[in-house]
């Protein structure tokens, strides 16, 4: 079965640095497009970055020169560096992917999603 399966969330003071992964299996790693998407209870899901199956990268404007994305090949998981955390970035973190050829932070074009994990910043 295809699935995706976060990890790494946790509490962290303001400032402080998170790393997440997400493991995929089977098919779902190669597909064109994977990224990791956000959502605080009661908003939309916000898209943080995309990561290419050519190593292209993307980021929402509000986490860029912060958090990082990155693909492990070895271990078949897709990677977020939070570093330098504000208490904004307070949210259920999801890694989702699709294979359609154009990757965009577009939620209607991800099918396949993780459970999430949740990230609190505190003051």
């Amino acid at each position: 079965q295809e699935q995706l399966v976060e990890s790494g969330g946790g509490s962290v003071q303001a400032g402080g640095s998170l790393r997440l992964s997400c493991a995929a299996s089977g098919a779902i790693y190669s597909s064109n497009c994977m990224a990791w998407f956000r959502q605080v209870p009661g908003k939309q899901r916000e898209g943080v970055a995309y990561h290419t199956e050519v190593g292209s990268t993307a980021y929402a404007d509000s986490v860029r020169g912060r958090f990082f994305i990155s693909k492990d090949n070895a271990k078949n998981t897709l990677d977020l560096q939070m570093n330098n955390l504000k208490l904004e970035d307070t949210a259920t973190y999801y890694c989702a992917a699709h294979d359609k050829p154009y990757c965009q932070l577009l939620e209607d074009a991800f099918k396949d999603w993780g459970q999430g994990t949740q990230v609190t910043v505190t003051a």
